[in-house]
C-alpha cells in the first residue's frame, strides 16, 4: 500500500473501495483503454497515456473497487489486445473490478467549480451487480463533502447502458458536445 492510499472501506456487500495514488498511473491507463475498447474495439487508444499524464494528480482522486476476498487464483495468462472481457489489469488475487476517477470542471454558465467524473468503469463480468450505481453514489457523496453543488460527466450516445444508469440516478443532459473535422482522416 502506498503512502497516499487509504484503507479500504465497504462499497457494497462483497466489494471494497480504496483510494488509489499517483503510482497507479499505468493501471489507470489500462482501465481507460478497456473503457474505450468496449465501445470502439478497432480504434487505437495509445493517446490516453497523454490524457492521464496531463490530468492525473493528487487533486484528481482515483478509487479502485475490489471484490472482498480477491478473485481467486493468480492469473498468469498474458492478455491479447481486444480481450477486454478477460483482461484483469493486475493479474493477481486482488485485481480491481472497477474504478472511479474524479476531477474538476467549471460550469460555463455560473462559473462555479464542480465535480466531474473523468472515468467510471466496471469490468464486464462484474456488471449488473450494483457496482456502477454504488460508484456513482460514492462520487456524489465525495462531491457533496467537498461542497460541490453539482456533478458532471461525459457519456457517448451509443453507451445505452451508461445512459440508462445516469438517467435513473437523476442526471440530465445540459449540453451537446459538437465537433467538426477540419482535415480528412488519413
Amino acid at each position: 500500500m502506498s503512502v497516499n492510499t487509504t484503507l479500504a472501506e465497504e462499497l457494497l456487500p462483497g466489494y471494497s473501495i480504496k483510494r488509489g495514488s499517483i503510482i497507479d498511473r499505468a493501471m489507470l491507463i489500462r482501465f481507460m483503454h478497456l473503457t474505450y475498447q468496449d465501445m470502439f474495439p478497432t480504434q487505437d487508444f495509445s493517446h490516453l497515456a497523454q490524457t492521464v499524464k496531463q490530468y492525473f494528480s493528487d487533486n484528481t482522486p482515483l478509487w479502485w473497487v475490489e471484490e472482498e476476498g480477491g478473485q481467486g487464483e493468480e492469473d498468469t495468462e498474458t492478455p491479447r489486445r481486444g480481450d477486454a472481457e478477460k483482461f484483469s489489469p493486475f493479474h493477481s488475487s486482488t485485481s480491481p473490478v472497477g474504478c472511479l476517477w474524479m476531477g474538476n470542471a467549471i460550469d460555463q454558465v455560473s462559473g462555479d467549480r464542480h465535480a466531474h467524473i473523468f472515468l467510471i468503469y466496471v469490468v464486464p463480468e462484474y456488471r449488473r451487480r450494483g457496482i456502477g450505481t454504488a460508484l456513482m453514489q460514492y462520487a456524489e457523496a465525495w462531491a457533496k463533502k467537498r461542497g460541490d453543488r453539482q456533478i458532471g460527466l461525459q457519456v457517448f450516445p451509443s453507451n445505452q447502458a451508461a445512459l440508462n444508469l445516469y438517467n435513473q440516478l437523476g442526471y440530465q443532459t445540459q449540453s451537446f458536445w459538437m465537433l467538426k473535422p477540419l482535415y480528412p482522416k488519413i
